[in-house]
């Protein structure tokens, strides 16, 4: 299927967003909130409608005479997207729609890829997909890939991608994705991708304006969103708190903790077998955890000085249980919360844990082009 590019207008944009970040709204309330008359709003929602990015919502009761108020949100029917991301020995691809539903999550084991064979092979699960969920047809609005590391161009074609995944590092990635998935790419670290899951799909948008998204992964970054907008950086770097810990040293991640088992003689290779696998170490993970809080301390509380967040989520492929335990860690005294918060509206809030059961990053990729679509900034 050709490659379908969306580019609303300004106008368009602003009231995808306000829907977005909303919810479904009368057409008086949209004019009102976007500063326009009802007849500007009448044309915008006409294009809309026809492209079906947006629809009405038939009332659930009778209201009387007269023509009833018919609110209007985004539609799931506007097409999907699609997200992919590499753990320790697991693939994870995700399809959302427009609205950002999830219509498939998957995760399969496989040997680390060099670059053109995952994009064969994730071309290959894009169609198998699309065949099963019948989407063959429908408008595939572009491709996110959650890269493990830096970018290191501004562009973010090539990136600083974890020495575990061969060839990729500096290798110009969505060059190399585009070209064989004939569709849009978007790449953004997983962190950052991470975060933007979070805040669509893991309720931060109904609560807070800034977030912090700390992301235990191939090793350990944060993702930041203030008011809907990423904060990227320079060159998209933003957020790679990994520096505080160098890689030739015992760390907060994911990696460092399977190497950490295996030195106690855990045969565990991929954490899509942690549960089963780790039965009998568990005091050498109480161990770990204890460090790794230790070792996180800095960062949260340089988060919490730098940014005033309203949330500090933490998200990880690890077992839910297991990140419970150390945003436990983290809650217990570790953390300088700062006298200003008990005299201010915001309460004082705990570092909490995502709920999307470890797949914020691969979600996250499958949103960029969603959110490329109607982010204002």
């Amino acid at each position: 299927m050709p490659p379908v590019h969306l580019n609303p207008q300004d106008d368009e944009k602003r009231l995808l967003w306000r829907l977005r970040t909303h919810g479904a709204q009368p057409r008086s309330d949209l004019a009102r909130a976007l500063g326009l008359s009802n007849s500007a709003l009448t044309k915008l929602t006409r294009n809309l409608l026809a492209l079906n990015l947006i629809e009405e919502v038939e009332p659930d009761e009778p209201q009387g005479r007269g023509r009833p108020t018919v609110p209007l949100r985004i539609s799931p029917g506007g097409g999907y997207a699609v997200g992919v991301t590499v753990h320790t020995g697991v693939l994870e691809i995700a399809l959302v729609d427009y609205a950002g539903g999830t219509i498939a999550l998957t995760s399969e084991k496989i040997d680390p890829p060099e670059p053109h064979d995952f994009a064969r092979m994730v071309d290959r699960r894009i169609h198998e997909l699309a065949v099963e969920h019948r989407l063959l047809g429908t408008r595939l609005l572009g491709v996110g890939l959650s890269a493990p590391g830096p970018a290191l161009s501004r562009d973010g074609n090539r990136w600083s991608i974890v020495a575990n995944l061969p060839g990729w590092r500096g290798a110009p990635l969505r060059d190399i994705l585009t070209q064989t998935l004939h569709q849009p790419v978007w790449i953004e670290n997983d962190a950052t991708a991470a975060a933007l899951a979070e805040y669509y799909l893991g309720g931060l948008i109904d609560h807070c304006s800034t977030a912090i998204i700390i992301t235990l992964g191939y090793g350990i970054g944060a993702g930041i969103i203030h008011d809907g907008r990423l904060l990227r950086g320079e060159v998209g770097s933003a957020g790679e708190i990994g520096m505080f810990y160098p890689g030739d040293a015992p760390r907060p991640s994911p990696v460092d903790l399977l190497a950490t088992l295996a030195q106690a003689g855990c045969p565990l290779t991929s954490i899509a077998d942690f549960e089963t696998q780790t039965r009998g170490f568990e005091p050498v993970i109480e161990q770990w955890l204890d460090r790794a809080a230790q070792q996180l301390k800095l960062a949260v509380n340089s988060a919490l000085a730098w940014f005033d967040p309203g949330a500090i989520r933490l998200t990880s492929p690890l077992p839910r249980a297991v990140v419970q335990q150390l945003a436990d860690r983290l809650n217990d005294g570790l953390l300088i919360w700062g006298d200003h918060r008990a005299d201010c509206e915001v309460a004082t809030f705990a570092v909490d844990v995502s709920k999307l059961r470890g797949a914020s990053s691969v979600l996250g990729a499958a949103l960029l082009p969603i959110h490329a679509s109607t982010a204002m900034g």
